[in-house]
């Protein structure tokens, strides 16, 4: 059983939103519902949600507005997008932000239960690639691992607790090429293809915190993987 199904619901429209939030409810999860974006996001402000399916067009604040919104209030709640709109354009921007998946209605709800179950088991599950040990010489900078504050000289990032968990796997795997799938499966417990894109954006973000240590790189290797390098002097 998974616990903590608290879901934020953003959907415009009367008649599905309502249909959608009662079989929610029948499927186990508790549901608070918004019908535009800017109380959505009083409302996620006021909670304490495990995961949030979101709207792409609504009035007020659209749904990939309302995602950056979250994702400054708590990166660490995942979402999905409901859309009507097949634009891969979309599709990428969504993915962009970070999305755990993408749902084109129509759809069918059982279908959606479904991958809201498997988002929430991988949300929730204790990492196995965390280490006991709290303070990390990566290089030049040092790594908190209790605090997650990447430090450099005089400059520290607070780091999410998916970006931590990425950073010790690949720092334990320093100088070793490693396959995406090897990646996905120790942080993110799953390798298809949302959570590829989800890791792309995750790397992005650690590639900018370790620009500033020149002996540091993520080298990609096409097909393959990836190698977290750590040039000794």
């Amino acid at each position: 059983m998974i616990a903590n199904k608290h879901i934020l619901l953003a959907e415009d429209d009367a008649d599905f939103g309502s249909i959608l939030k009662q079989y929610l409810e029948m499927s186990g999860f508790s549901v608070e519902w918004a019908k535009d974006g800017e109380e959505a996001l009083q409302i996620f402000q006021k909670g304490n949600f495990n995961i949030c399916v979101l709207d792409v067009m609504m009035p007020k604040k659209d749904g990939f507005t309302l995602a950056e919104d979250i994702i400054e209030i708590n990166p660490e709640v995942p979402f999905i997008f409901l859309t009507a709109r097949k634009m891969k354009e979309d599709k990428l921007k969504g993915l962009k932000l970070g999305a755990d998946d993408y749902v084109i209605k129509p759809f069918e709800a059982d279908e959606l239960v479904l991958r809201l179950n498997n988002i929430l088991k991988r949300s929730q599950k204790t990492s196995s690639v965390i280490t006991k040990e709290e303070n990390l010489q990566i290089g030049n900078f040092e790594f908190n691992t209790k605090r997650l504050e990447l430090k450099i000289n005089t400059t520290s990032h607070r780091v999410t607790e998916k970006e931590g968990e990425l950073i010790q796997f690949l720092f334990q795997h320093k100088n070793q090429l490693l396959k995406r799938e090897e990646i996905l499966n120790a942080v993110w417990k799953n390798d298809d293809f949302f959570s590829g894109r989800s890791m792309d954006v995750f790397i992005s973000r650690l590639r900018k915190y370790f620009k500033a240590d020149t002996s540091i790189a993520i080298e990609s290797i096409r097909g393959i993987g990836l190698e977290f390098k750590i040039n000794k002097t």
